[in-house]
Formats: structure tokens, C-alpha cells, sequence
């Protein structure tokens, strides 16, 4: 029986799509095809991948995201209160998040969006579907191992900030808005565990762009104070998961943005948000991005308590190219040295980001997508002698 996440060979999530589910999708939003033949489809290649995965080693085994747009998806686009706005004004989108700058400066004229109008409820199922779909694509007692990848709960405060994200005749703060999104989170997250999940990932790039100056100046300029800002979403993450099940475990994932092409949009040590991070944010491992020098060194890890672990990212999914294994290596000892962790009794590896946070997926094909995983586990099976603990 393998042991609570992490594990010691881990991915982030999203794998490449094949283009014929994405032309599928592309169709399906044309009209030009049923939304059942789009999910046999679904099916289909969701249960390729779980393949893929369980033929080198993974545990934590997802669905590749093969049923979203991008890794936000599933939570806010389905929440009562949360209305779509297409073509929005560029006025809301904030200039000093590192995303909306880099599309602003591509002559950005607004973009698909979702603010808040009326009371945020949680009035359906959001994630739950799509886990009990690929549950049944693995024996029950695998279930538990299963990861699910959520969106971060701030991910429309910081892109819109509280002068957007939400109308001031439904809440008159951040307070009341946070809590109803916590709300929701809990409803949810119990509700996971009802149908068997025990393995949730939260993808939150927003809080790595607390580690770039351009930010934090950005957020000076507008009147917004980041040490508070980025307190108040720390806390956020906390109500959301306050009430999980002891056996549930989360682990959150911070990169610098992994957009169409494997772009990025900001750059920054850990240092500046490591201690709070790591010591206030109640969850029980992080997924780190390290694969290049914008994500700066491995220092900040002296400041993880002995009880969490690490997942390093230090495999890209932005270049086919293939990383030298005993350079890797290398690097998961050096960061044990910061960690005081000679017997790496904390550390796990993967790539530093999903092969595929939206749609259309990174420059590497699937092939190299395999190599990759590959490599991961062989990584894992070396320097560990196993893929799980």
C-alpha cells in the first residue's frame, strides 16, 4: 500500500493533449459535435494517459486536465454568483501582475474573464465529476492516490483587484468575498472526499509573483500594501482547506507562469515569501519550480519545517530537450544541503510545471513528454530506490 503523498516521482498535472481532442474540443464549441461524442473522446485519451503514467511508476496519477481550457478551469466558471464576461475592458485587468503586463504590452484589448455579481454559492458539483470519471479507471484501492488539481482561490482577486473582482452591492470588502469563496472550497473539498479523493494539488502561480520586484512595485503604485495583500491570501488558502479531513492531504504549486509556448511572466527567488509560505500556510508540501536560474536558489529551503516536504521541480516542460541525469542529481543533493536533509528523507522530483496549463500545451511533443516522465521516474528510482517512499 503506498504511503500519503507526495511521492517521490511526481508531475504537476496537465499532460500534452493530442491535437485530435483538441480539434474535437474546437468543434464541440462550433456546435459541430455532441458533447457526449466529445467526452468518449475524453475517455479515451484520459485513460491512454493514465496508462502512460501507470507504466512509469506515478501514483499520484491525474487526468492529464484533458476536460479543461486551461488549469483554472472547474471552480469559479461554475460557481453561482461568478458571471463569464467575454471581451472585458483592460481597465480591469491589473497592470501589475506580471501575466496581464506581458499581454498588455502585445497590444492586449481585453480578454475572457469572470468577475462577481450576486452571492457566490456553491450550487453543484464542481470537481467532483471529472474525479469520479477517472476513478474508475483505476483499481478502488488507488483511488486515495489520485490527484486533483484546483484553481487558487485568489485567482481573480489579483487580476482584477477588490475595485474589480467582485460588486460592491453584493460585498463591501475583501473579508466577505474571501469567505464565501472559502465557503465554497470546504463544500467542494468535503464533497471530494465523499467520492474517495485524499490527494489535492492547488495551483497557485499567483503567489511566486509576490517574489518579483516588478509586482510589488506595481502593487506599491496602486496603493496596495504586499506584504498585507499576500497575507490576506495566505489566509485565504488556510479557511479554504480549514476543514479537510485529517487523512486528506494538499500540497500547493508555485511557478512564474507557463503559458502557450512555455512563456513565462515573472522571475524571483523564493526568498522573499519562503518564511511565510513555508510556516503559515497550512499544507502539507509544496511543488517548487527550479528548473532555471529565474526561480533563483535553493537557500530558501532552510526555511521548511522538518514536518513538510518538497516536490523540486527541476525537469522543464518549456524545451524538448532532455536533462542530463547526473546534473539533476546533483541538484537534489545540493538542495538537500540547505534543507539539512542528507538522507533526503524529504524530497521528492518532477517537472517545474504542467506539459500543458492551457489548451494548446507547451513546445515539446508527446513524445518528449514520455521522455520526460521517463526520466523523472528513473531520477526517482536512482537516487530513492523508489517512485513512491
Amino acid at each position: 500500500m503506498a504511503p500519503p503523498p507526495p511521492f517521490r516521482a511526481e508531475h504537476i498535472g496537465s499532460l500534452k493533449r493530442p491535437r485530435q481532442l483538441i480539434d474535437a474540443r474546437n468543434l464541440a464549441d462550433k456546435g459541430e459535435l455532441s458533447q457526449s461524442e466529445l467526452t468518449a473522446l475524453e475517455d479515451a485519451e484520459i485513460l491512454r494517459i493514465v496508462q502512460l503514467q501507470q507504466k512509469y511508476g506515478f501514483t499520484a496519477i491525474t487526468d492529464g486536465e484533458f476536460r479543461r481550457y486551461g488549469f483554472y478551469d472547474g471552480f469559479f466558471d461554475r460557481l453561482e454568483g461568478m458571471v463569464n464576461v467575454q471581451n472585458a475592458d483592460p481597465e480591469i485587468f491589473m497592470d501589475y501582475v506580471p501575466d496581464v503586463k506581458a499581454f498588455k504590452i502585445k497590444d492586449f484589448k481585453g480578454g475572457q474573464t469572470y468577475i462577481c455579481t450576486s452571492k457566490i454559492r456553491r450550487t453543484q458539483p464542481l470537481y467532483v465529476p471529472s474525479f469520479q470519471a477517472l476513478a474508475k479507471m483505476v483499481p478502488p484501492e488507488e483511488v486515495k492516490n489520485l490527484k486533483l488539481t484546483t484553481a487558487a482561490p485568489e485567482w481573480y482577486h489579483l487580476r482584477h483587484s477588490a475595485k474589480y473582482a467582485y460588486s460592491k452591492d453584493v460585498y463591501q470588502n475583501d473579508t466577505e468575498y474571501f469567505a464565501d469563496i472559502a465557503k465554497a472550497y470546504q463544500e467542494e473539498i468535503d464533497a471530494l472526499y465523499e467520492v474517495g479523493c485524499r490527494n489535492i494539488q492547488i495551483d497557485d502561480p499567483l503567489l511566486a509573483f509576490f517574489c518579483s520586484d516588478l509586482m510589488l512595485q506595481g502593487l506599491r503604485e496602486a496603493g496596495t500594501d504586499p506584504d498585507e495583500l499576500f497575507d490576506s491570501y495566505i489566509q485565504l488558502i488556510n479557511d479554504c482547506i480549514a476543514k479537510r479531513n485529517p487523512d486528506m492531504s494538499i500540497g500547493v504549486h508555485l511557478c512564474r507562469g507557463n503559458f502557450r509556448g512555455g512563456i513565462h511572466f515573472s522571475e524571483g527567488s523564493y526568498d522573499a515569501i519562503a518564511v511565510k509560505l513555508f510556516n503559515e500556510l497550512n499544507v502539507d508540501f509544496y511543488y517548487l519550480e527550479f528548473d532555471t536560474p529565474r526561480a533563483g536558489g535553493f537557500e530558501p529551503l532552510q526555511a521548511l519545517p522538518k514536518h513538510k516536504q518538497v516536490v523540486l521541480g527541476l525537469i522543464s516542460t518549456k524545451v524538448p530537450k532532455l536533462e542530463d541525469k547526473q546534473e539533476v542529481i546533483a541538484r537534489i543533493h545540493e538542495a538537500a544541503k540547505h534543507m539539512d536533509d542528507p538522507k533526503l528523507t524529504r524530497i521528492a522530483i518532477s517537472p517545474q510545471c504542467g506539459f500543458a496549463s492551457h489548451i494548446d500545451g507547451n513546445p515539446v511533443s508527446e513524445e518528449d513528454m514520455e521522455n520526460k516522465l521517463k526520466l523523472v521516474s528513473e531520477i526517482a528510482t536512482e537516487v530513492f530506490g523508489t517512485t513512491v517512499w
